[in-house]
């Protein structure tokens, strides 16, 4: 993993860093709250894409994509493949951190559920090894997370691996 990223994202106050499968097993050790979570690659070996990953059909969409996307995705020289918000608004119905970060990861197991961003972080091989942060976001996380995609995008020439747009 790119220590200094990884340093980084500890300074700027975010917490967790618990594997896929970790928070498969207990989803309640992330808070309820506004904010933002990354999803790093913990080892710097070329990723082994799968052909069918495990992601969810949602509206019946097949989430899989061929190969030469993935390739072309992919961002070296990075530990991180994935940056999601979570806003509580009741309003909108909008989830917190824990909702989401369980949607996501059922969205991973095949669920037909309505997490389509990022999802290609299921068809890489090692994804339940991926590791998870998440910090709380005072006011709108949305705006957050679109800083913290433009940041990347403005250090690595591209978006994270899974963001397909701001």
């Amino acid at each position: 993993m790119n220590t200094k990223e990884l340093e980084q994202l500890k300074e700027d106050g975010f917490c967790g860093f618990k594997t896929v499968a970790e928070l498969r097993k207990n989803i309640n050790i992330v808070p309820e709250l506004t904010g933002v979570y990354v999803l790093l690659r913990p080892n710097d070996d070329e990723p082994v894409f799968l052909e069918k990953g495990t992601g969810g059909f949602y509206r019946k969409k097949n989430p899989n994509v061929a190969f030469p996307k993935l390739g072309a995705k992919w961002v070296r020289d990075t530990s991180i493949v994935y940056i999601g918000k979570a806003d509580i608004s009741p309003k909108t119905g909008e989830r917190g951190l824990r909702t989401r970060l369980k949607e996501y990861l059922d969205f991973g197991q095949g669920q037909n559920i309505g997490h389509w961003g990022g999802r290609y972080v299921w068809q890489l091989k090692d994804s339940a090894e991926l590791v998870v942060c998440w910090k709380r976001v005072d006011g709108n996380a949305e705006q957050v997370e679109k800083q913290m995609i433009r940041a990347f995008h403005e250090k690595h020439g591209k978006y994270p691996f899974a963001n397909l747009r701001l």
